[in-house]
């Protein structure tokens, strides 16, 4: 696993040399951490959108998933549970690419960590609930309330979620632990 971080750790910094040379006056704002997390964020996330499309549209094939109850369920709520395709696909995307963000985060970015990775995760985790909460109550905010458009909207709570999840997992799910 070693040399994979370094390989994954050594195209990051490949193309960050060229950003130092091309826009010096931005390196004191883009530290090199902050280049990584970047990068490994884009990453993770062109691999989910990947992901989503091939089990959407291959292994999911757009149809209704129906998920058998234990009887007690069944007795509140029906037979079955019914998730819509793109739902069902969201269920199944979701934990690989927090895995995956997780991996890249605690291996690549944030390395200085000294913390248990279990203790690690379960903070990544509570970040990435944190940003699923921003993200929805910002949508109805802006969408429901204000009356903005959907995809800007998103993409203004998405930039905002990339902060909060930065400076989140930075002094949270990673920080270097005194005693913690």
């Amino acid at each position: 696993m070693q040399k994979i971080v370094q390989i994954i750790t050594k195209i990051i910094d490949f193309f960050y040399s060229p950003f130092k040379k091309w826009v010096p006056s931005l390196t004191s704002v883009v530290t090199e951490e902050i280049f990584r997390y970047g990068f490994c964020g884009t990453a993770n996330m062109v691999f989910d959108w990947v992901l989503y499309f091939i089990l959407y549209n291959f292994v999911v094939g757009h149809e209704l998933i129906y998920i058998p109850l234990p009887s007690l369920a069944q007795n509140l709520i029906g037979q079955s549970l019914c998730l819509t395709p793109h739902i069902a696909t969201l269920c199944i995307v979701f934990p690989i690419t927090l895995l995956t963000g997780f991996w890249l985060n605690k291996y690549v970015t944030f390395t200085q960590s000294d913390l248990h990775g279990a203790k690690q995760l379960f903070r990544y985790i509570l970040i990435v609930a944190l940003n699923l909460l921003v993200n929805y109550v910002g949508l109805k905010l802006c969408v429901e309330i204000w009356g903005w458009y959907p995809t800007p909207s998103k993409m203004v709570i998405t930039l905002l979620t990339v902060i909060i999840s930065f400076f989140g997992q930075k002094y949270f799910s990673f920080r270097k632990s005194i005693n913690d």
